[in-house]
């Protein structure tokens, strides 16, 4: 793999392994293992397997997997009383509800009826205000295994320009939030910024999230920088009937000029739920009470 290319994928088999060894340690200390509890309601073919992919990595890693799959007609008050069945039952360490929901369901009060210690999506509203303050809470996956590549890249991001294209609560406001507190200076752009070209080209590091098929070109990119492509597009492919993953960066276009960059598959996409098992794992120490070395994961 060309040197410059940054394997997300080798880094989350890392972090799964120190996961697993944790877990086990956990589970010596605690008396029971972590448990991650993912709830899906409808059967999107797309969250199907991600939930199970979810689930089998749980396990793999030592934790104990709770999936409870729910029909479509699920009603707002049923699914906001099994969120608060998890809330309470000690077994259960964090709790994912598995987004996007069917358009009946109020997304925004079931996330935010998950208690914050169990909030291993790091989305309900006081998670996103203690990392707005920079408090210790659980962070949305994505972003914060973005950074981790990032960290592992660069080392120390202090003093650094960034610019987060896209401004969602899943990725661009936490992923701000996450290189402040790293001390860079932050950007957020987005579909009404002017001139956004310009201003991703001052760049040392820039976070690509907003969903558009290889928007960011080579032209877009101070030569050195590290650019982290969070996009995930499905896009035809050269076969008729065929589709092909992209990201939002055109990775051939810009390979060439940044210093270091993630391909789409196998950058981003696999720290996400290795970062879960993370959360899940952080989750489990603070409700038993057992501390855990921030270092150690």
């Amino acid at each position: 793999m060309d040197g410059k290319v940054i394997d997300g994928k080798t880094f989350a088999e890392g972090l799964r392994g120190r996961v697993a060894t944790l877990a086990a340690q956990f589970a010596q200390a605690a008396g029971r293992k972590a448990g991650l509890a993912v709830v899906l309601v409808g059967d999107d073919p797309a969250s199907e397997v991600y939930v199970r992919s979810k689930a089998k990595q749980t396990v793999a890693c030592g934790m104990t997997s709770f999936e409870h799959r729910l029909p479509a007609n699920t009603t707002q008050a049923a699914l906001l009383a099994l969120v608060a069945a998890l809330n309470d039952d000690g077994a259960v360490d964090g709790i994912l509800v598995q987004l996007p929901l069917p358009k009946h369901l109020d997304e925004q009060a079931v996330v935010a009826a998950i208690s914050p210690a169990k909030d291993v999506d790091g989305l309900t509203p006081i998670s996103a205000g203690r990392l707005a303050l920079g408090q210790p809470g659980l962070v949305p996956c994505t972003p914060l295994g973005s950074l981790m590549l990032l960290k592992d890249r660069l080392g120390s991001l202090s003093g650094l320009d960034a610019v987060v294209i896209g401004r969602s609560i899943l990725v661009g406001k936490p992923m701000a939030a996450l290189l402040l507190a790293e001390s860079c200076t932050v950007t957020v752009a987005h579909s009404r910024t002017r001139d956004l070209s310009d201003v991703v080209r001052r760049a040392d590091i820039v976070v690509a999230a907003v969903g558009r098929p290889e928007m960011v070109k080579a032209g877009w990119i101070k030569p050195g920088a590290t650019v982290i492509d969070v996009g995930i597009n499905r896009v035809p492919a050269a076969e008729a009937g065929k589709t092909r993953l992209v990201g939002d960066v055109d990775f051939a276009d810009v390979l060439p000029v940044a210093g270091a960059i993630t391909p789409v598959p196998g950058g981003v996409g696999p720290m996400t739920i290795a970062v879960l098992l993370r959360n899940a794992l952080v989750a489990a120490h603070g409700n038993a009470g057992i501390a855990l070395a921030a270092e150690a994961i």
